[in-house]
């Protein structure tokens, strides 16, 4: 094992349990099983989950063996972690659509030659209640309420239901089943990967013995707050457009480009200090930072010709404040403007609708609108919120 090797694993991460152990796999020279899981909750991968994929392929390109685990049957379940309350369940038959979606868009970053896809379905659907009941039983109701999640809810009076209990238990049994060298995940995700190593050692407590846990930071969503997921629309789907992921990169803001460029990038370490050195000197704009951003990320999902492509849209539309041509078209029952741009999805609520037209910040067929009041009659009117955001609306009789 290189020291390259070892800086190329721990490029990006967030903790490492425990790196020792770390170091005596990688010597022992041969292919170690890294595991990384995925429920299927919904039909996109997006760049939060590539953050994983990213570092999967570093190890499949440092001669190790990836598991890409389809969490098929835990899925089914649904993952508590970070929930504030029970989450809806989802039918098998959803679970099976957002899985084959996963196992089609996983190779747009994993080395397809070098990946073994599991579904734990595989060995869950088969465990007899004995067996289930012998797993679960390694672990304690009190332990389980250390964890953070778990600890809110019981002192909140918010329901926590048995199963939910289980799921960390099953994720951490697949270690188990996969005899896995080393598992990743968010930082979220660390009481389920800690998991793992408890149910591993049960029969041997070597250390040698329990899989390394890895985690990586969690990438924030297009609003720069919270986590980037489906469900919160805050994401960029890895099978987005070229234009439509070029013009999300973009929308987010100088700040946050800094750890997307840490976290999604191949630029060196070295070469990012000094990127963020010239735009606090003022000697590059961070506008043309992101560009180059948007444009390595584009390319390695499509080509660098439709990464530029994407690129010169953009500037056509933003910065030379020109239309695009293919603007969607919805047809509206007449209503009052703020329910109007709640409905079409360009704000969230009425009120923070009429502070943007307070702000000035509408434009009706290229004039702005000063007025929560703007009078709409039965035509086609463009419309458009801020720099990002377009759509032409028919207006129909009520």
């Amino acid at each position: 094992m290189s020291e390259k090797s070892l800086d190329i694993i721990k490029k990006g991460t967030d903790e490492i349990i425990n790196e020792e152990s770390l170091v005596k796999k990688l010597k022992s020279k041969r292919p170690l099983v890294v595991k990384a899981g995925f429920d299927p909750t919904a039909p996109d991968l997006h760049l939060g989950h590539t953050v994983l994929l990213n570092k999967l392929r570093q190890f499949q390109d440092l001669g190790h063996t990836v598991i890409f685990l389809i969490g098929d049957f835990t899925a089914t379940i649904g993952d508590p972690t970070g929930k504030t309350e029970l989450r809806p369940i989802l039918s098998k038959e959803e679970v099976a659509l957002n899985a084959k979606t996963y196992k089609k868009q996983v190779f747009k970053i994993l080395d397809k030659s070098k990946t073994i896809i599991k579904f734990n379905s595989e060995w869950l659907s088969k465990l007899s209640a004995s067996e289930m009941i012998q797993i679960i039983g390694s672990y304690s109701v009190a332990r389980m309420l250390e964890r953070d999640d778990f600890k809110k809810r019981f002192k909140s009076n918010k329901n926590i239901s048995i199963k939910e209990f289980i799921y960390p238990i099953l994720q951490g049994y697949d270690s188990v089943v996969l005899n896995a060298d080393i598992e990743l995940g968010g930082t979220d995700q660390k009481f389920n990967l800690l998991m793992g190593r408890h149910l591993q050692s049960i029969d041997n407590s070597e250390e040698e013995k329990k899989q390394v846990v890895i985690t990586l930071p969690l990438l924030e969503g297009l609003d720069g707050v919270k986590k980037m997921s489906k469900s919160l629309n805050n994401y960029i789907a890895i099978d987005d457009s070229p234009k439509d992921m070029f013009g999300k990169i973009m929308s987010i803001s100088d700040e946050l480009m800094w750890k997307y460029y840490d976290l999604l990038s191949d630029i060196s370490k070295k070469d990012l200090e000094k990127l963020k050195s010239l735009a606090k000197a003022d000697q590059k704009n961070p506008r043309d930072i992101k560009l180059d951003l948007g444009v390595e990320i584009v390319s390695r999902f499509y080509s660098k010709k439709d990464a530029e492509k994407a690129k010169d849209s953009f500037l056509d539309i933003f910065q030379k404040n020109n239309n695009p041509e293919d603007i969607e078209l919805i047809e509206i029952a007449n209503m009052p403007l703020p329910n109007l741009l709640k409905h079409i999805g360009f704000v969230s609520s009425t009120s923070e609708a009429r502070r943007l037209i307070q702000q000035k910040a509408l434009k009706i067929d290229d004039t702005i609108v000063e007025s929560i009041d703007y009078a709409l009659t039965n035509k086609t009117y463009l419309i458009k919120l801020g720099k990002k955001k377009f759509i032409k609306v028919k207006i129909t009789p009520n």
